[in-house]
């Protein structure tokens, strides 16, 4: 069993939705093998994911990195990974006004130490969507996601729907290697501001330009995901995003080392 610690919550979003959906979906055990990595001569037989992700949705930040910091300590069960599929920051922009007393959330620099600190000793980070608006840009939250919105420049058009594009790295990585291109309905989110080594495995054209949906990011011996799309439960449950998503979180986590018992971030 996989443990998930998903942060949700924030506005303009409908995260109740989304969280139970993007929970049930990384539940599913019905997902081929054979692109997170190299098989084991017993999964080649089912080519089955045959480890359940078990996720517990938060939706206080204060609660979430309590969990995380409960994990670190060895007061309760570790997790293998942490999803964030949230809305939060302070909330300056003064268009957000209205909501700022509810929604507004500063980040404290040792929470973000700690949430690195997961992942670089072999912990699992899957960014979903706005997740890259989280935390104000700080710059270590940037980093680990290898990218973060700009309130002056980032941007996206009304929802609607868009094809996605399977990048030449891509085809070649574990997450989308099986996957074709795609129509979906969402957010096409924008100049975003990026790490200069960012290596899209997918992307949408928006003004003129490529924008990068999915890539991963590496710290320490731990695997960052950050996926833009997300917006809606029927993101979500488009048939390849579904199918990535699960990729994802199961590489992400590191699903088959810890299934057969080998030391997390060894190979």
């Amino acid at each position: 069993m996989i443990r998930n610690l998903l942060l949700s919550g924030g506005p303009g979003h409908d995260f109740v939705q989304t969280s139970a959906a993007l929970a049930k979906i990384l539940a599913s055990a019905d997902e081929p093998t054979s692109s997170l990595g190299e098989q084991r001569p017993e999964q080649v037989a089912t080519n089955r994911i045959v480890t359940e992700i078990v996720t517990e949705i938060v939706t206080d930040p204060e609660q979430f990195f309590e969990l995380v910091r409960s994990s670190s300590q060895g007061k309760i069960e570790p997790w293998d990974l942490i999803t964030v599929n949230a809305l939060r920051w302070q909330m300056r922009q003064d268009r957000y006004a209205k909501e700022r007393s509810e929604w507004a959330y500063t980040i404290q620099e040792n929470d973000l130490q700690l949430l690195a600190a997961f992942v670089a000793e072999g912990g699992g980070l899957l960014a979903v969507h706005t997740a890259v608006i989280c935390f104000d840009a700080h710059p270590l939250w940037h980093q680990m996601l290898g990218a973060s919105w700009n309130f002056a420049t980032s941007s996206h058009p009304p929802e609607g729907e868009f094809e996605v594009t399977v990048t030449a790295e891509g085809l070649a990585h574990p997450l989308t290697t099986a996957a074709s291109n795609f129509f979906i309905t969402d957010e096409l989110y924008g100049f975003l501001d990026q790490v200069p080594d960012l290596t899209p495995l997918l992307s949408a054209r928006y003004l003129g330009r490529e924008q990068p949906l999915l890539w991963t990011q590496s710290l320490g011996q731990g695997r960052v995901v950050t996926d833009l799309l997300g917006h809606s439960v029927d993101s979500l449950t488009n048939a390849t995003h579904k199918s990535i998503l699960v990729r994802a979180a199961h590489w992400a986590a590191r699903s088959s080392e810890r299934m057969h018992g080998d030391s997390v971030g060894s190979s």
